[in-house]
């Protein structure tokens, strides 16, 4: 029995108890208990770091703040400089943010799986982000005062003396597309198509030294321990409780923090946030026992839960936009604009047990196309956006009807 198995006995809570017959070298008769929260220690010490993961979530909240600040000076180059920040540069409002060696940009359409082998379609994703940073400089700030029509870029108020958006002449708001697609390109891609991926976990001597209990140099982790912390650290990094999260999930970041709390209020998906949650825990409990089976099973399970948050998050706001599109054009073109982000984000999910995303980026490219067609959001039909609306939930266990409510 190696070292890691000896560590079971420090996990807290026995809620599920499984017995593990795996296929990959595991140890027949393993008996993992499931933790109940994400607590793991070696010597008495936490093995639980994610950092640059948290660093990166609170660099992404300041981006999409400046993406709103349309007196900012020289703004298409603050704001390029806070995406692709360096070391030591005056970028951000929060200091610390500064002495950081991570950016944003750099982990972009970064993943291992995905984008590896694939830099041209890499570096096309981060000229998305990077058009839409200076579109929304170029185009947007300078009507910022000015009412938008057809064709006209500048703002529009919600009715009833709501929220004022400030949108492109096709009523797209940029900062969402940033916002929401940065979910996809980001904290997804990183999740599901890097740190939970084999590729990633099992690289190099990863499992000769969990299985070893070595670990990394200087740490209190092994590797494999730390990839799979990492990839928490994009769904959980902000959390006020980050070692159990649910409690206040949805409200902790503007990203996939913040729709896994959402689709967790929906009863059709109420228990969403819980499957993630305990999908995570059990991924890293099994990986402490050396039982890559289990830790692959949870991490498909990863994979379906939150790609099906993007994509129940893009049809609800192709719904909801749907339902006042015409008569409140302020309101649907806000939800239009973050459908159109998550819909951006499905080309970074994966279908559990492949290596592919539910869409590829040809088929974003053909949805997204659809929908900003003509003067993109003013001339859009509710029968087309019905249309991607079934395409997306055709490739998921939901309907439509369930998703958009």
């Amino acid at each position: 029995m190696n070292k890691n198995k000896l560590l079971l006995g420090l996990f807290l809570g026995t809620t599920i108890s499984l017995t593990s017959c795996g296929d990959d070298g595991d140890d027949p008769g393993i008996s993992i208990s499931e933790p109940a929260t994400y607590v793991f220690t070696r010597d008495g010490e936490s093995t639980v770091s994610f950092s640059g993961q948290t660093t990166r979530i609170l660099m992404a909240e300041e981006i999409i703040d400046a993406l709103k600040e349309s007196d900012l000076v020289d703004a298409e180059t603050v704001i390029d400089a806070m995406f692709a920040h360096v070391e030591g540069a005056n970028d951000f409002e929060d200091a610390s943010l500064n002495t950081s060696d991570k950016s944003v940009r750099s982990k972009t359409a970064a993943s291992s799986d995905f984008f590896s082998a694939n830099t041209a379609e890499a570096a096309a994703v981060k000229e998305d982000f990077d058009a839409w940073i200076a579109a929304q400089v170029m185009e947007v700030f300078p009507v910022w005062d000015t009412e938008a029509t057809a064709g006209v870029a500048g703002q529009i108020q919600e009715a009833g003396g709501g929220s004022i958006r400030y949108i492109n002449a096709k009523g797209l708001e940029y900062n969402q597309a940033f916002n929401k697609g940065l979910i996809g390109a980001l904290m997804a891609d990183q999740i599901l198509n890097n740190y939970v991926s084999t590729s990633v976990l099992d690289a190099g001597t990863n499992k000769e030294d969990n299985d070893a209990g070595t670990v990394a140099d200087g740490k209190s982790y092994t590797n494999m321990e730390h990839k799979w912390d990492e990839a928490y650290g994009y769904a959980y990094g902000t959390a006020a409780s980050t070692a159990s999260p649910n409690a206040t999930v949805g409200a902790d970041d503007s990203f996939l923090n913040k729709y896994i709390g959402r689709v967790k209020g929906d009863e059709d998906f109420a228990g969403i946030a819980a499957d993630i949650y305990n999908a995570f825990k059990l991924g890293r409990a099994a990986i402490v026992a050396g039982d890559y089976t289990t830790r692959d099973t949870q991490a498909d399970i990863i994979r379906e839960k939150i790609s099906t948050v993007i994509a129940v998050r893009a049809v609800y706001y192709l719904q909801q936009g749907k339902a006042t599109i015409g008569s409140d054009n302020g309101a649907a073109f806000h939800d239009l604009s973050e459908g159109y982000g998550f819909i951006y984000s499905l080309q970074f999910t994966r279908q559990p047990g492949t290596s592919m995303p539910y869409f590829t980026r040809t088929e974003v490219e053909g949805m997204i196309e659809d929908l900003m067609a003509g003067n993109g959001f003013w001339d859009v039909t509710a029968t087309k956006l019905d249309e991607i609306s079934n395409e997306i939930a055709a490739k998921f266990s939901f309907t439509v009807e369930q998703a958009g409510s």
